[in-house]
Formats: C-alpha cells, structure tokens, sequence
C-alpha cells in the first residue's frame, strides 16, 4: 500500500479531527494501526483536535482580593492528596501478618551410624557412599556402613537424601 496525497490528506483531516488511529485506518482500508502512527509520526502531526466537546478552561482572573486567596489556600490545604513512589499499580496490600506453617516431623530413635572413613577405592557395591568432609581435604572420606539393596547410602544416610513425597508436597 502506498500513501498517495489524497490518503495522506485524508488521514490529516481525520488525525485533527481527533479519530484515533485503529479509527483511521478502518476508514482509509489496507493499512494497520501502526502504520497510521508511524506516518503521523513522519507528518510531525502532533496537535490532536477534539473528539469531545470538552469545554474551554477559563483563565483565572487577576483580581487581586486577599480574602479570595485565602479562602482558595484554606480550600487546597483541607483537600488532601495522596502521593505514591514508584510503581504501585500491582502492589499488593496485606492487612495481616503471615502465618508460617511448620510441619514438626514426630521423634523416632534415630541413630546416627558410626562412620567407617573409607576412601573412594575403598568402597563397593554394599557400602554406603555418603560423602563426608571437603572433597579437596585430606579428611574427606565417605560413611561406608552397609548400604540397603535399594540405594547408594545406609538407612540413615537414604533417610536424609530421599524426602517421601508426602513431606515435599507439605513444604510448599
């Protein structure tokens, strides 16, 4: 689509007239909203007539009356405006404080194995491979007590790492 000078005229006439710009081009057919806006913007059309008939501000008088003046500050002083910073469109508004639920997982006897202190050539399939200490240390060593046949760690170690599903779902 090319703007010709009857198209271009045509969206002047309706740019002051105040249509807007899905408006427009409806009525000029062929061409998008943003194209309007992109050839207004080109045309420098900045002054947008009135699509509603607004009345005029009129202009303050100059008289000078002291008693209107004062009167017009004690009218301004009562109103009073609420200002905000920053963006607050999506600012939520809490009238109370949070609760915070903590599940309290009942006391069994737990009994913390003893640790073996094997190294890593040490370890076989039956042995637990929780890591202990700093990797990069000479302390480090894994648990090495006797794995289930189900997994890599003791029965201590695997209650650690694997969280029952039930448990996980009541954290969040």
């Amino acid at each position: 689509m090319n703007w010709t000078d009857e198209r271009v005229e045509l969206l002047r006439k309706l740019w002051s007239e105040g249509l807007s710009a899905s408006q427009i081009a409806a009525q000029l057919g062929g061409v998008s909203r943003n194209a309007v806006i992109g050839k207004v913007h080109r045309l420098k059309l900045s002054g947008r007539g009135r699509s509603t008939a607004s009345p005029a501000r009129q202009k303050k008088s100059v008289q000078g009356s002291s008693v209107q003046k004062s009167v017009s500050r004690a009218a301004s002083a009562a109103r009073h405006m609420t200002t905000s910073i920053g963006a607050t469109a999506l600012q939520a508004q809490f009238d109370a404080e949070p609760v915070a639920r903590h599940y309290i997982r009942p006391v069994e006897n737990v009994v913390v194995p003893i640790s073996r202190h094997l190294q890593l050539v040490e370890l076989t399939e039956r042995t637990c491979k929780w890591p202990n200490g700093d990797p990069l240390s000479e302390e480090f060593h894994f648990c090495g007590n006797d794995a289930a046949e189900t997994g890599p760690y003791c029965k201590y170690h695997a209650r650690v790492a694997f969280q029952p599903a039930s448990e996980r779902r009541r954290s969040r």
